[in-house]
Order: C-alpha cells, then sequence, then structure tokens
C-alpha cells in the first residue's frame, strides 16, 4: 500500500511540475494580452506576439483552444501592448505556419521549444492581426 501511495504521490508531483513548468514557459518573454469575446463576456488570454514586415501575429495550439474558437466565431478583438489597447480584427491564416513558428522559436527561444516539446506545432494556426477599416468621415 505504501508503494502506492508513493507512486500516486510522484505521479501527481511530476504532473504539477509538468504544469508549473509550461506556466514559466509560457509567461517567458513579451506577452500579450488578448480580449475575445463570447455570447455573453469578454474573455482576456495571455498570448505570444511576432511580427512579420510591421503585421502582427498570435499564435493558437490549435485550432481546438478556447480562444481561437471565440475570435473565430468574433474577429474583433482587442490586444494590450505594453499598456496599450489597439483594435484589431484577426485572421487565422494557416499559410504562415512555418514562418511563424519560425519567428516565435527565434524569440521565444527556450519557451517555445519546450512548449513545442509538449504539445507539438504541426496544428498551430497563427492569427494575423489586420487594423479594422477607418471609415472616411
Amino acid at each position: 500500500m505504501k508503494v502506492a501511495a508513493r507512486a500516486v504521490l510522484v505521479v501527481f508531483g511530476l504532473a504539477l511540475l509538468l504544469l508549473g513548468s509550461q506556466m514559466v514557459a509560457s509567461e517567458a518573454g513579451e506577452v500579450v494580452v488578448l480580449t475575445t469575446m463570447d455570447e455573453q463576456q469578454t474573455v482576456a488570454t495571455r498570448v505570444w506576439v511576432v511580427e512579420v514586415d510591421g503585421t502582427r501575429y498570435l499564435r493558437s495550439g490549435s485550432d481546438s483552444a478556447a480562444w481561437y474558437q471565440r475570435l473565430v466565431k468574433a474577429p474583433q478583438v482587442k490586444v494590450e501592448r505594453e499598456g496599450v489597447n489597439e483594435a484589431y480584427t484577426a485572421v487565422p491564416l494557416v499559410a504562415a505556419r512555418d514562418q511563424v513558428n519560425q519567428l516565435m522559436r527565434e524569440k521565444y527561444g527556450w519557451a517555445d521549444r519546450y512548449i513545442a516539446l509538449l504539445f507539438g506545432r504541426d496544428d498551430a494556426v497563427p492569427i494575423r492581426l489586420d487594423a479594422p477599416a477607418v471609415s472616411p468621415g
């Protein structure tokens, strides 16, 4: 019985270590706050950002992530970066996956490589942030 209890504690401890190390890695480097909307409320999610020729990109680990599903349904989002909130239209762009993955790897280094080991990048979905059109007036 003691061996089984120790085994459970070891597994639990390893799970906590894995979760904790993932959280540390996900907060490494620049993190922006993405605000998406569901049917009832706004939801803030902390994500990484890179730029390609002056255009900002986020990346979802997969198309099943809750925040990604919200922005697909309601692509008008806000991003807080360095204390400044800006509105965007979120545009998933799978064709940019390799380029955005490479830029994320370069910018976030060990943290990106660590999370990629845990979850992979084959299903990652880059999201281009387009500034909303300004009405003439």
